[in-house]
């Protein structure tokens, strides 16, 4: 056994016994002082008291154990992880915590619990009752990259006065041709006199720019078009940047996480406008019928870059097919999401299993097209395919993503994914949802839980458990497994 110091457990175990330290010591044959050490964790729980306890107490063992003490300070961590209470809790901290205050620490994460499953059932009424994405949003508590993503999707995904002005740079830049890496580093240093150098970087860092010296360095590891990308971002910042806080300023962000996160994202912004113009993106994008890889080859870019761009292009003069535009990766996490309409992404509960943009991690390099029904009947055509961003020599990681990009159906012969779909026929589509806690299809072979606000009853008689899959709804308002 090692040493353990457990005092505020024995403490608490006298406690709740209405003994005396004095009377502990002698019924364990210990002195007093001996006993007030490790109370107060200046000396280790021996197994010798341990044993003397449960002799003269008949205390259970366990209540020492460290058995526990791993997932509870899991459970600790996760509760405690929520950007708004403002605090960072170290692990060592945790560990004390669920050391030495096992029952406060059980109280932290029930109360948690709690509270998100109060959150989820005032989301899941709120989208049940047909409430906005405002109200939505107001409900729920939002990370600063949440209220980002918000302040873009409030603009159609489309901000005006950088989209207009990174047209008019690129049409001087290269009024007929692309804006290339080699025409921006020339641009750099006849008008800012910024040096640009390649060079090996740290694998996680794409750009850097050292003001006193002028010089911008980005990283060996990208390609041609996603240095072009780091240094038309580098532009951003160095001739849009009153735009750019502007822009920040008016959208009263609440936090200065959420406002230095904008300002990143406008300068991405920005950058991908650059690279693709507006019209002339967009003119060829319907010449070619939206199909990415041709327009990632004309364009010089990778497949996401061609997607997120096609997600932007709600100019109200000129407008392109309103894309919704994803990026999730294995376990199911979305780290981009844009939408220039008004297809609401589920903040609650996951994504649906039954989305081809998980299906594209099973089929890598091949692009998957799939006719998805919502619950409100509503129909949209979805693309998916697996990118890979390699990083590094031998051994180095991956990152590998799932990148997804839809529009309405009805916008489906606009582009060249429909060929040889049934875009007609309601039941070509999977039924689909935004998450099965707020999903309410009656019968779903991949749904994980009932929807928030539907009780569950146990039928104890039925002998195969299928969690509330194929039987379903029963009618009652209860959901059976």
């Amino acid at each position: 056994m090692k040493k353990a110091f457990m005092g505020v457990r024995l403490r608490r175990l006298r406690e709740e016994r209405r003994l005396t330290q004095q009377a502990v010591a002698s019924a364990i044959g210990i002195s007093l002082s001996y006993l007030n050490q490790i109370e107060n964790n200046q000396r280790p729980l021996t197994v010798a008291v341990l044993l003397k306890l449960n002799a003269a107490f008949g205390v259970d063992v366990q209540l020492f154990s460290e058995d526990d003490e791993a997932r509870l300070i899991s459970d600790l961590r996760e509760a405690l992880s929520d950007p708004h209470i403002g605090e960072t809790i170290s692990t060592a901290e945790l560990r004390e915590l669920a050391l030495n205050m096992p029952a406060v620490g059980r109280a932290l994460v029930t109360l948690n619990r709690k509270h998100r499953q109060a959150v989820e059932q005032t989301a899941a009424l709120a989208a049940q009752l047909g409430e906005d994405r405002q109200a939505d949003t107001a409900l729920l508590p939002s990370t600063p990259y949440e209220e980002v993503r918000d302040f873009f999707y409030a603009r159609h995904n489309y901000i005006a006065e950088l989209d207009e002005a990174a047209e008019a740079l690129a049409q001087r830049l290269a009024p007929s041709g692309a804006v290339t890496s080699e025409r921006l580093v020339d641009y750099l240093r006849e008008r800012h006199r910024v040096s640009v150098s390649i060079e090996d970087m740290p694998n996680e860092t794409h750009r850097r720019f050292d003001a006193q010296s002028g010089a911008l360095h980005i990283s060996r590891n990208l390609e041609p078009g996603q240095r072009a990308f780091q240094m038309a971002t580098q532009i951003a910042m160095l001739e849009e940047g009153t735009s750019i806080g502007g822009i920040v300023g008016r959208a009263q962000l609440t936090s200065s996480e959420s406002s230095a996160l904008a300002r990143i994202g406008l300068a991405n912004y920005f950058a991908g406008a650059l690279i693709l113009p507006y019209e002339r993106f967009l003119a060829d994008a319907k010449r070619k019928r939206y199909d990415i890889d041709l327009l990632s080859d004309a364009f010089g870019v990778g497949f996401e870059t061609i997607c997120h761009r096609l997600s932007t292009l709600q100019r109200p003069s000129s407008r392109g097919v309103p894309f919704f535009f994803i990026r999730v990766d294995r376990a199911g996490n979305i780290s981009k999401r844009q939408s220039a309409t008004d297809f609401h992404f589920s903040r609650i509960g996951g994504t649906c299993p039954l989305w081809n943009v998980y299906e594209a991690f099973v089929q890598p390099e091949r692009i998957l097209t799939q006719l998805a029904r919502m619950p409100d009947e509503r129909t949209y055509l979805w693309i998916a395919r697996c990118v890979t961003k390699r990083r590094g020599g031998y051994g180095a990681l991956t990152k590998t993503f799932a990148v997804a990009l839809g529009c309405d159906v009805r916008h489906a012969s606009e582009l060249v994914y429909s060929q040889g779909m049934n875009v007609i026929d309601a039941a070509a589509a999977t039924p689909i949802g935004m998450g099965c806690k707020v999903c309410e299809r009656r019968s779903c072979p991949q749904r994980a839980f009932p929807p928030l606000g539907r009780p569950l009853v146990i039928d104890e008689q039925q002998t195969l458990f299928a969690p509330y899959a194929a039987a379903g709804h029963r009618g009652s308002g209860e959901w059976r497994p």
